[in-house]
């Protein structure tokens, strides 16, 4: 069986898709993973993918392309799979893709969707209100007959060893940038954290994109090391999997750490809804205002003055949360 699995958002949403991908692996000869091309380099650290076709969905990203027969065309061409399983977040709908795939000739087809979708599903599944985005697609894959053949938590290819970066001993990892402004603690919060950390005797590493080299160094100042722009997807996985704990809010790091088995201070802005987003399977402590007014929001820029719901967060609740993962181990949930 020729299988392919689609998820066309961002690195952490491919990630959450991994447990899913496997169940798919563990029944199918060949599994082609779809994925835009900010998820792609997450798509390739997952197990169980043996081919990863990068396109770029006009329904999908946060700056779609314009709509292209000749572009939909190329990817019909590409696409060769008996079977697919759309996987999209709670609020997405699967049928412009499911369109695509059955153009592509794909016999089976199976989605979560509302919508009524014609002839564009073999199954059309509808996911538990409140489940995570990692059990949602898993419990779609079972539905479709892939039942999970693991624990289900998130995973990714062994990363290479990351010595070089790290240098010797322990150390916290501390990653201030986010996918959106919303989902970001200040950089100035970022900064007393690292300097609170160092005075209780962590080693900090500080983490972030070739384009966050600016953001990185300002945190990092004179009590951490910085990273800034030095770690591609393997080796960021790597540098998270040795770490003690991680510190980052609701972006791919959190979702990249949590599937190298490392727990997370996750500063989680309630513009999505943590039920659904939280670092999933490892311990985690989680920070910020679940109420706030911009709660389920989906807002890219927070809308409400000052930030408040990551902005009342303090170094010292940070510090205090990393002391708590590393002095407990404790089974996954909210503390």
């Amino acid at each position: 069986m020729k299988a392919l699995v689609t998820r066309l958002d961002s690195f952490g949403d491919v990630l959450l898709a991994g447990p899913a991908v496997r169940a798919v692996a563990a029944r199918a000869d060949h599994v082609t993973m779809v994925c835009g091309s900010r998820g792609a380099p997450a798509a390739r650290l997952l197990p169980g993918v043996d081919e990863v076709l990068v396109w770029e969905a006009p329904w999908g990203g946060f700056e779609p392309p314009d709509v292209s027969r000749a572009d939909i065309d190329a990817l019909v061409e590409r696409v060769d799979a008996d079977t697919a399983l759309i996987l999209t977040s709670f609020h997405q709908s699967p049928l412009p893709t499911a369109l695509v795939l059955r153009l592509a000739g794909v016999r089976y087809i199976a989605a979560d969707s509302e919508d009524y979708p014609g002839s564009l599903l073999d199954l059309r599944h509808h996911r538990a209100p409140h489940a995570h985005e990692a059990e949602a697609a898993l419990d779609l894959a079972e539905a479709a007959g892939f039942p999970a053949p693991d624990d289900g938590r998130l995973r990714v290819r062994t990363p290479p060893r990351a010595d070089a970066l790290t240098g010797p001993g322990p150390y916290v990892v501390l990653h201030p940038g986010a996918s959106v402004p919303a989902r970001a603690w200040s950089p100035g919060r970022a900064a007393e954290a690292v300097r609170e950390l160092a005075a209780a005797g962590h080693r900090v590493l500080v983490t972030g994109g070739p384009g966050e080299r600016g953001l990185t160094a300002h945190v990092a100042g004179a009590h951490g090391t910085d990273l800034g722009g030095r770690t591609d997807a393997p080796t960021l996985a790597g540098v998270l999997a040795g770490a003690a704990a991680v510190v980052t809010g609701n972006t791919a790091p959190a979702h990249l750490a949590a599937a190298v088995g490392t727990p997370v201070v996750s500063l989680f802005a309630p513009v999505v809804p943590a039920e659904r987003w939280r670092p999933y399977g490892v311990p985690y402590v989680l920070l910020g205002d679940q109420d706030a007014p911009c709660a389920d929001s989906r807002a890219r820029d927070c809308p409400v003055p000052g930030h408040p719901c990551l902005n009342t967060v303090t170094a010292t609740d940070v510090a205090a949360a990393v002391e708590k993962l590393i002095a407990v181990a404790q089974p996954m949930g909210e503390t």
